[in-house]
């Protein structure tokens, strides 16, 4: 059990540990704005001078039109969804965004978490419009991280071959979504889509780049 432990999650508890113990808090700034930032939107929006302002900025809706869906979509990942609570939305970031900043870096965890909530954005507006999805969630407001932590978390499980807990993720996903099968459980299977793909891209650039071993000589 303790092998099994260490193969699963020892390389990703390795870089996360000296990550921190390196740098400590300085590891993780991007991490910690975003928390910041969610915070202060979850402030803001609750006002009544403040909610049609974040509406306006980050709301984003299958309804409207895509070009103004597209310039929401990034801060739309900070602006926590109203009925839920935003405890959940400040640990899954402080949580998930950090380990993959260690991990991965500022600018590839913000490329991750941006293509796996732009994959829930879209699939949104083309489900809808085939008909696998009510025509009522046109209307849904569209916001919080939670497709930008799902994908992160598979592509941070692929890189550091956590294969079991990747796998589980994404099991996890799937049976919410069959035993609940809302417009948030189908955005959260797209993401995982979208990041899959990319991992089948960079599996596709690192095996080009290898030396053709019948070519030497």
């Amino acid at each position: 059990m303790r092998d099994a432990a260490r193969r699963e999650w020892g390389p990703l508890f390795g870089a996360v540990r000296d990550g921190l113990v390196a740098r400590r808090w300085r590891a993780i700034p991007m991490t910690l704005a975003a928390v910041c930032l969610t915070a202060a939107l979850q402030y803001v929006q609750n006002q009544s001078w403040g909610y049609r302002f974040v509406q306006d900025m980050g709301a984003v809706r299958a309804v409207d039109p895509l070009w103004l869906a597209l310039l929401r979509t990034p801060l739309s990942l900070f602006v926590p969804a109203l009925d839920l609570p935003v405890w959940g939305a400040l640990a899954q970031i402080l949580l998930v965004f950090g380990i993959a900043e260690i991990c991965l870096g500022r600018w590839r965890t913000l490329v991750v978490a941006y293509v796996a909530t732009l994959a829930g954005t879209l699939y949104a507006r083309v489900a809808i419009a085939a008909g696998w999805l009510p025509e009522s969630d046109a209307q849904v407001v569209d916001t919080g991280p939670s497709a930008a932590v799902v994908g992160l978390a598979v592509y941070v499980c692929w890189r550091y071959r956590a294969r079991f807990t990747g796998a589980l993720v994404v099991a996890t996903m799937a049976v919410e979504c069959a035993v609940k099968p809302n417009l948030a459980g189908w955005e959260h299977l797209a993401a995982i889509g979208a990041v899959l793909i990319v991992c089948a891209a960079e599996l596709g650039v690192r095996g080009s780049r290898r030396p053709d071993p019948g070519s030497a000589g």
